[in-house]
């Protein structure tokens, strides 16, 4: 928990900037200063989060790691956080390219990677213990971009969303629900232990899928309750 801790007196420092910093990235040019930092900065974690995938592809274990590459692909897309973090790294290679995401969009996205991080390090931690070039994709994948996307969205990205937007970010999530189900079924492949059906059973995967949607649905309470505190004190 102590990662929590400290991530959170990170974020109540990086809050008490954003007041200052927030409006300088609005309602200016493509080309001011302020505008140019934030397309710098999405490149940036863009880039870091390309880079992390990559490093998990380089340190993929056997029988995975003799496979041919359409395979690994294959393999890797079956996890939501590789999934995840592509996402992120699209969406902020388009802002890098002066893209102005939309509110909601940025705040679904956020909710996205910040389950990747939660479910990580709450559930998925301590299953495994990666070395050498594992380990700095996995804090890569499952820390630093979660983190870096959330400081980025906390001073840059449009905050203008309502509860209208909620049931939109539940699509992501539900859709690889299925998919991961769908495939495991037919494959034999679980990316998760805990959504392992042929493990668990279908009562406990129940469970843990309406536990798993009352935790998004309270992330997003968070967010927009966060992004309404900002737009008034912008």
């Amino acid at each position: 928990m102590a990662i929590f801790t400290i991530c959170g007196s990170v974020l109540w420092l990086v809050a008490q900037v954003i007041r200052q910093v927030q409006p300088l990235a609005t309602g200016l040019g493509p080309h001011h200063p302020a505008r140019m930092f934030r397309r710098i900065t999405a490149l940036l974690i863009a880039t870091l989060a390309l880079a992390s995938l990559r490093a998990q592809f380089d340190t993929l274990l056997e029988p995975v790691a003799s496979r041919s590459l359409a395979d690994k692909l294959w393999f890797m897309a079956g996890f939501f956080t590789i999934l995840t973090n592509l996402s992120t790294a699209a969406h902020l290679f388009a802002v890098a390219r002066n893209w102005q995401i939309p509110a909601s969009r940025a705040a679904n996205q956020l909710v996205s990677i910040l389950l990747v991080a939660l479910i990580y390090h709450t559930l998925l931690a301590g299953l495994m213990q990666p070395e050498g070039l594992a380990w700095w994709a996995n804090q890569g994948l499952h820390t630093a971009v979660p983190l870096a996307y959330l400081v980025w969205w906390l001073v840059f990205a449009p905050k203008g969303i309502t509860r209208a937007d909620m049931p939109y970010w539940f699509i992501y999530p539900a859709a690889y629900f299925i998919y991961s189900l769908i495939r495991g079924k037919l494959t034999g492949f679980w990316p998760y232990p805990f959504l392992n059906a042929d493990a668990v059973g279908m009562l406990q995967l129940t469970f843990a899928v309406i536990g798993m949607f009352a935790f998004v649905a309270l992330m997003c309470l968070a967010v927009l309750t966060l992004a309404r505190r900002l737009n008034r004190s912008a």
